[in-house]
């Protein structure tokens, strides 16, 4: 009897496989692509009554399972038709490769099947730029799943929409499958990367008003160049084209053009398949003035004239959206602070004709709304307590947005995230309810730095650091360093808990090694070491805050500091001789023990601890030594920074410090007093301002002054200092770069010391004793000599000259008159360490300041 062959169609592998050795695989050969239909046999019109269903060629899948995917039913009436539908069904399920249905002619229906293989593994191959670590869980198919062409294609297409979003549009993947035994198969991936996919050209139409080079530089985007090779932003993205978009738009609203639109945004793929030559068309619109400025309240508690110090913007200025959030914002988190959860709300009042804009802010009652609850997403590393914990705002509480913006600060400052980050607010379950969803995006916390660099202060340096800033996830820091340079070793081991027993106390402890070699600088510039400081000791910290914005610190230290002078240089007979080193060197001199305990009182309410843009922080501090040990003072302390964001990336910071440090019985030791100079006064030397001694040496033979010299410094009891700066934006390739130039003005003195016992020694000076007594020398009939002090000398007894260079010692700067610097300076965080560069003009100083004008520093900082 002959067999109808109804249909068959094509799964996913193009010809079946007739015969293979069992356990040898066979070579890749590619996934047919969508659409291929293999060459079908004729089908003759079949119909007729069912009498049988059967089933063939079936392994993994149940004869009545097949049967259960089609409605062909014995004894029911069947048409070509429905056959083919049959196999439009068959072939939906994506469970087999090749169907067909044969007829005998007399009702007996057979459903030959041939299954889709089963996946054994996942094969990436070429990619490079991208890990397998984030390609493989953009890929849907696994081992053991059915292999469909419809998920592979999927597949495909989600690894290339990866490599686009990293600017490779010119990325292909093909897949490919090798054949295995009991009908499996292992998927291969073949990456092609390509190159990224550069923006060439940003060209812009229908701009007047400002420059294409002045808008091309509010965009995140940037055209290719020379000076783009370290940027990011020269690859195409089009979420960026997105957001320089919103970026063009709020540049000409703050500049008071309201009426702004962007026509349309094109992006062009070259010839060469490249490159990408983006294009905005703009209109402008006209530019608006503000016009009447108004503040009105519903609330009755809410008084709108004590509120309207907050309103910057006056009647006649070009009009500037920013402005307007700014003082919505400024407006909500005043109102926030007294408790309340209004909608401030701006209406505006456009005149076309007389181009103003007019600004009503209506304070309105808010429904209370509550938080739901709050989500965090994005963490991978950072447990979720430690950004829960900096949230000011939990659940059941009331939404208050400025406590949303503080929550955001907070997080924020912690270091452990990627900037721009922001709470997000979503609806909750019901009307009067909010989610609040952090979003955060990690970066690494771990610092191991081994850096050599030279700085003018120190020379050469090797560093060697390991730091941990969010230890195990739990916001612990710990840290050690190793430092080493010229004139300097140190040696540091610290750790800190931010949140003692999950609860808002934060206690640390640091050991540390420091070996210091002070100098003074000659005639020439030259540094000649003078005494050398060893410190050992420990301290230990614990803070608590007592309100949102104020934290009480405390601490105890106790520090060996082991101060000597070279013997061979400094030393006569066995004992420091004030002649050679200075009578304020030999006092300082000794090993002494200093135990103290202190507290300090901060108030922070920055909006970025790290990298600041508004906001102030101030600290009162004071350290009482004498609790056992060898030194006893009492040293005050009090510290101010202030920043404002003056928009437009200018950032201006105002900074105002200083001390007093008073001994209890005794005199401050030079080793404990305040110095000041590079780099905390830039246009001056190190330890260049404040008292010091300048001794210069006399010509041997007419006694008159050389142009050698020695400059000590010996610091003051006191000190202050103030400090103005305004930090300059660039655009984003620079920032990209880390360059953070700025201009500025130091203004600070050291003062309040006991005048210091000068010394000279003049040509053939007389000798005398440690009492002043002068020194005669006598030599017996034996020749045997003797040197003795005394009023009247022995008869025949002659003088003890000084076998030394004469000088002359002279005190200076013991005024607290201020000091007053201005100069320029560059912060850039370069690929081989921080380097910080200084140009600085001293304009007032006293006599016998040190004054430099070029300071810079590679490899560290101080």
């Amino acid at each position: 009897m002959p067999l109808l062959l109804v249909g068959t169609m094509l799964g996913g592998i193009a010809q079946p496989v007739l015969a293979q050795d069992v356990g040898a695989p066979k070579p890749a050969a590619a996934v047919p692509p969508a659409g291929a239909v293999p060459s079908a046999p004729v089908v003759a019109p079949g119909s007729g009554i069912i009498k049988t269903v059967g089933v063939s060629g079936s392994q993994r899948l149940e004869s009545d399972t097949v049967r259960s995917y089609v409605k062909l039913r014995a004894g029911e009436p069947y048409t070509r038709e429905q056959l083919d539908q049959a196999l439009k069904d068959l072939y939906a399920t994506e469970l087999f490769a090749d169907v067909q249905i044969r007829d005998d002619g007399t009702g007996n229906l057979t459903i030959q099947v041939r299954e889709n293989p089963v996946i054994n593994r996942i094969v990436l191959e070429g990619n490079k730029r991208i890990k397998a670590e984030k390609i493989n869980p953009e890929i849907k198919l696994a081992a053991r799943q059915i292999f469909t062409r419809s998920k592979v294609r999927a597949d495909v297409a989600r690894i290339i929409e990866l490599y686009r979003r990293q600017g490779r549009f010119a990325a292909s993947v093909e897949p490919k499958m090798v054949l295995l035994d009991q009908n499996r198969v292992d998927i291969i991936f073949e990456i092609h990367e390509g190159d990224k996919s550069k923006v060439r050209k940003i060209n812009i139409i229908g701009n007047t008003k400002f420059s294409d080079g002045r808008l091309r530089g509010e965009m995140a985007t940037k055209q290719t160049g020379i000076t783009k090779i370290f940027s990011s932003g020269t690859s195409y993205d089009p979420d960026r084209m997105s957001y320089d978009q919103q970026k063009m738009r709020q540049f000409y609203l703050t500049n008071g053009y309201a009426d702004f639109r962007v026509v349309s945004a094109v992006a062009e793929l070259t010839p060469d398949k490249k490159d990408f030559i983006i294009t905005y068309v703009v209109e402008e619109g006209d530019r608006y003035k503000f016009g009447d400025v108004d503040l009105e309240s519903e609330i009755r508690d809410i008084k709108a004239k004590d509120f309207k110090n907050l309103l910057p913007m006056k009647k006649g200025q070009w009009y500037n959206a920013k402005m307007v959030e700014d003082t919505v914002d400024s407006i909500t988190n005043a109102t926030g602070l007294f408790g309340f959860t209004p909608d401030v709300r701006p209406d505006f009042n456009r005149d076309k004709d007389a181009k103003t804009m007019g600004v009503v802010f209506k304070i309105n009652q808010a429904p209370r709304v509550y938080v739901e609850r709050v989500d965090i997403n994005g963490n991978t590393h950072t447990k979720d307590k430690v950004i829960r914990r900096e949230f000011r705002l939990s659940e059941g509480d009331a939404f208050n947005s400025f406590k949303v913006k503080r929550s955001r600060d907070r997080i924020q400052s912690l270091g452990f995230f990627q900037e721009k980050f922001e709470v997000e607010q979503k609806p909750g379950s019901a009307p009067d309810r909010v989610v609040l969803e952090a979003n955060v995006e990690e970066k690494s916390t771990g610092e191991l730095q081994v850096s050599a660099g030279y700085s003018s202060l120190e020379k050469f340096i090797v560093d060697l650091s390991i730091k941990e800033r969010n230890f195990m996830g739990k916001g612990q820091e710990i840290r050690s360093s190793v430092s080493y340079s010229t004139y300097s070793k140190s040696v540091e081991l610290g750790f800190t808990e931010p949140y003692l027993f999950d609860r808002n106390i934060a206690v640390g402890f640091d050991l540390f090694r420091r070996d210091y070699n002070s100098f003074n600088l000659n005639s020439n510039n030259q540094r000649n070491t003078t005494y050398q400081q060893t410190t050992t000791g420990f301290q230990i910290r614990a803070g608590v805050p007592l309100t949102e914005f104020i934290t009480l610190a405390m601490r105890y230290g106790l520090s060996y500091d082991d101060v000597s002078l070279d013997k061979a240089t400094f030393y006569t007979s066995g004992v420091c001789d004030s002649d050679k080193a200075g009578r304020y060197l030999c006092d300082a001199i000794g090993k002494r023990l200093t135990s103290s305990v202190g507290y300090s009182l901060v108030f922070d309410n920055l909006n970025n601890r790290l990298r600041p843009t508004r906001g102030q922080r101030v600290v009162f501090s004071q350290d009482f030594a004498g609790l056992g040990g060898d030194v006893r003072y009492v040293k005050t302390t009090f510290d101010a920074d202030k920043y404002w964001g003056l928009g437009s990336g200018f950032v201006l910071s105002a900074g105002l410090e200083g001390g007093y440090i008073k001994g209890l019985g005794q005199d401050i030791r030079l080793t404990d007093r305040f110095f000041l100079g590079e780099p905390q006064m830039r246009g001056f030397d190190i330890r260049g301002v404040g008292p010091r001694v300048v001794r210069t040496y006399l010509d041997t033979t007419t006694g008159a002054d050389t142009s050698s010299t020695t400059d000590d410094a010996l610091g003051g009891n006191a000190y202050y200092k103030g400090r103005l700066e305004l930090e300059l934006p660039l655009g984003n390739g620079a920032r990209e770069l880390g360059l953070r130039p700025s201009i500025f003005m130091d203004a600070g003195s050291v003062f309040s010391i006991r005048r210091p016992a000068t010394n000279s020694v003049g040509l053939n000076q007389q000798a005398t004793d440690a009492n002043g007594a002068l020194l005669w020398q006598d030599t017996d009939a034996s020749g045997v000599t003797t040197i003795t002090s005394a009023s009247q000398p022995a008869t025949g007894s002659t003088r003890v000259i000084y076998p030394k260079t004469p000088f002359r010692e002279d005190y200076f700067s013991s005024s607290a008159k201020p000091r007053l610097s201005v100069g320029f300076g560059v912060n850039w965080n370069s690929p081989f360490g921080p380097f910080r560069i200084d140009i600085a003009k001293a304009l007032l100083k006293q006599k016998g300041d040190d004054t430099k004008l070029f300071t810079f520093n590679v490899g560290t900082q101080f």
